[in-house]
Order: C-alpha cells, then structure tokens, then sequence
C-alpha cells in the first residue's frame, strides 16, 4: 500500500533527506544518545512498575525507534515512551479523517451521505487508500487543521500536497484522539463516536494485528493499523487501538520506525501489546 504517496513521491522524499558533506567539518555525533525510559503512573500499588518494567524488557532486543503510550481509565494509568517523536503516519491517519468528516457533518447539523458512509467504511475496515484520497480532498487543509484545533491535537501536521500518508503524528495526539473516541467530549458526539469504533471493530482479519496482540477474550477490540515503506528509516508500522472489558478500558498507542520488515515492525509492536494486556488483567 502506498498510503497516498506516488513512487516517485517516496524517493524524491527519501533523496531529500541525504546529508551534505562540508570540507573541514566533522558530523558531530550527540554527546549521549541515551535511549529514553518509559514513564508510568498509575493509582493501582504497583501497576505502574510492573508495566515500565515489562514494555522495556520487550523492547530491549528490537531495533528501530518505538513510541508507546497506554492509558487505562480503570486505573488511572499511563505509560509514555518518546510521546512527542514525529513519525509518518501512514494509514493510522484514517482515522483522524473520519473523525474530521464526523466534526463536520455535526457542525452543519447533517449525517453523513451513503457515498461519504461507503468511504468510511473502505477506509477504515479495509484500509482503503483511494476512499481516502477522496475524504482527504472532500474535507481539504482547512477542515482537517480545524478538527486537529478542536481535538487539541497541536502536535500533528498533516501532509502536504495530498500525501496524508505523510501527515506527522505523536503518541500524544494519537492518545488524545482514541481518549475522544472512547469517552463523552464536546468535539465528537455519541453517535460519532460509537461510529468510529464500530468500524474500527470492523476491520478485516489481515489487518487485526498489533496492539490487539494478546488481548483475553471477552475484551472488545478496535484496532487501526498503519504501514509504509520509505527510502530512510526503514518501514513505519503503527498501531492504535481501544479496548474495554475484564473491568478495564483502555486505549494503546504504537508507533515504529527503521524497521528492515513489516513483519519486524508488527513482531516489536505485538511485544509490547502482550505484556500490557497481561500486567492490566493481572
């Protein structure tokens, strides 16, 4: 899937990035690249140990650079890792467009048409990229920055030129975003909201991987996964996902890049879904 971004595009992008060289002046490495930890609070005696703890032995032998951020409402729990890091978003940004295209329709005191219904619905369940292409530009620039102000969502910057694959995203915008999915607020209405995860517990088989990982049975899953390939860094592999039940309701953010695979990218993701699924039902 190219997410919205020609080959051509990837590779102007990817050239973009190259260093240049100047005689005489020696590319200074940072004094101490020092990996960040992961930070967690919790109201629960010793969840929030126990969780650091975990996600940072699941990530200990994964390469690549991976933000994480959970958030339990049960328990008043959050876990953060590198939460302001920008990463291409690839198709997680689906789900900002619907949420955008909802703001909207309620806005103007409307529901949505059976061709914007038919567009959601390829674009959220099947990831569809030309459903999209099409909601992206429907909605345009001004609509989308309008959404991200309400959402309080001022750490994303949507892509430019059409490219919403491109669009910079943060574990901090993505949770608030998945916190106004799953709880009552003035931006998203009920109804849109109990929209957003139905198709988001609708998607196709394929694509449930990632932060669902590991999951008990009886726990309702709504999951948006995002991959794309570029000429630096790698393969960017995200996953967001909502889950309530087993006395619990919360919501996870993964996002990676400089994975060699895909697969890679959804190994490292699924390790770190599992133990947060295991230390929350603990």
């Amino acid at each position: 899937m190219t997410h919205g971004i020609s080959r051509r595009a990837r590779v102007v992008a990817g050239g973009l990035t190259a260093g240049v060289l100047i005689s005489g002046v020696a590319a200074a490495a940072p004094a101490s690249a020092a990996t960040p930890a992961v930070s967690c609070t919790s109201s629960k005696a010793g969840l929030a140990a126990k969780l650091k703890k975990d996600i940072t032995a699941a990530l200990a032998t994964r390469k690549g650079t991976v933000a994480v951020g959970l958030y339990d409402r049960t328990t008043n729990t959050t876990c953060t890792l590198r939460a302001t890091s920008a990463y291409d978003s690839a198709s997680v940004v689906k789900v900002t467009v619907l949420a955008t295209l909802l703001w909207d329709a309620k806005k103007h005191n409307r529901y949505l048409t059976s061709t914007e219904t038919s567009l959601a619905t390829a674009m959220i369940t099947k990831s569809d990229n030309t459903a999209t292409s099409k909601l992206w530009k429907q909605l345009g620039l001004t609509k989308i920055k309008g959404f991200l102000a309400a959402a309080k969502m001022t750490q994303t910057k949507p892509g430019a030129n059409g490219y919403w694959g491109l669009t910079q995203i943060t574990v901090t915008d993505e949770q608030k975003l998945l916190k106004l999915i799953t709880g009552a607020n003035t931006v998203l209405s009920d109804n849109s909201r109990a929209y957003i995860q139905k198709l988001m517990g609708q998607v196709v088989s394929s694509q449930r991987w990632g932060t669902p990982y590991g999951a008990p049975s009886g726990v309702s899953v709504h999951v948006k996964n995002g991959w794309l390939q570029r000429s630096t860094l790698g393969w960017r592999v995200h996953s967001v996902g909502t889950f309530k039940g087993g006395g619990h309701d919360y919501t996870i953010t993964v996002l990676t890049h400089g994975n060699s695979t895909m697969s890679y990218g959804i190994t490292t993701i699924q390790g770190v879904a599992k133990v947060i699924h295991k230390d929350l039902m603990s």
